[in-house]
């Protein structure tokens, strides 16, 4: 059993399944044999979860720092000692896409798998890569597979949180983003269509902008916890190609595993 860590900064998502599950017949997304997220105080949780599994190999994709890295390898040592653990970093070119970071190595792990697996989803097409979570990124990838760079702000939650941070109640974002009317009424309201709508205009000028770049139409892949909050507003913004595409990090760790399996540093 392959076991696939995506330990961002909030939560640590992981999947299992079957080794030699990729080949020209597979299903895409993925067949899990079990997917889950934990918060970085729930690892034991984890490890219960994946105990009645043979996991022989494990791929990590890890932006969280060091410290959280060095206690997930801990932890599942114990449980599985011979277990293979290899480290996901990005690199000049894998999978298909083409890397043009200034510092290749430099771009974040998760980012690097995302474009994998959008790559691989929708072939020959230029994409808008947007994953919203703690932070939001936004990446641009031509159909031949070269990432042109990106944008990186604030998450949703992160901008309610700053923006609100000396007033007298903290909005959260779950409660007050299903907004009727791009105009609020009351406090809370205002800063989550704020905070909603800043998501909505960045990702939409990078559509337009890669559109005016390629001079070709542009498809929006949109993933990550915060998606969900953004989708109903993307459906309002005419001629825009989208979809909602979940686990993007975990399936692009599941098939740079089986393609670049020499490249992966231990």
């Amino acid at each position: 059993m392959l076991l696939l860590i995506d330990a961002g900064n909030t939560r640590v998502k992981w999947a299992c399944i079957d080794a030699d599950s990729a080949n020209d017949h597979s299903p895409f997304p993925p067949a899990w044999e079990a997917i889950a997220s934990v918060t970085h105080q729930g690892f034991d949780q984890l490890l219960l979860s994946i105990r009645h599994y043979s996991v022989v190999r494990c791929v990590m994709s890890n932006v969280a720092g060091d410290a959280v890295k060095q206690e997930l390898a801990q932890l599942l040592s114990i449980s599985f000692p011979d277990l293979q653990i290899q480290s996901f970093n990005s690199q000049a070119q894998c999978a298909g896409v083409r890397n043009h970071y200034l510092h290749p190595g430099k771009l974040g792990s998760d980012r690097f798998a995302s474009m994998i697996a959008a790559h691989t989803q929708f072939p020959n097409k230029n994409l808008i890569v947007a994953t919203c979570g703690t932070a939001t990124t936004i990446d641009a990838l031509t159909a031949d597979g070269d990432f042109l760079g990106g944008m990186i702000l604030p998450g949703l939650q992160l901008m309610a949180n700053s923006l609100a941070k000396n007033t007298a109640q903290l909005p959260h974002i779950e409660q007050h983003a299903q907004l009727s009317n791009l105009f609020a009424t009351d406090t809370d309201q205002a800063i989550a269509s704020g905070c909603v709508h800043a998501q909505i205009g960045a990702i939409h000028c990078a559509v337009k902008n890669l559109e005016q770049h390629t001079g070709a139409p542009v498809q929006l892949v949109i993933s990550g916890g915060a998606a969900v909050y953004l989708v109903p507003h993307l459906k309002l913004i005419e001629d825009l190609q989208w979809r909602h595409s979940e686990n993007l990090v975990l399936t692009g760790l599941w098939i740079a595993s089986h393609l670049t399996q020499a490249s992966i540093p231990s």
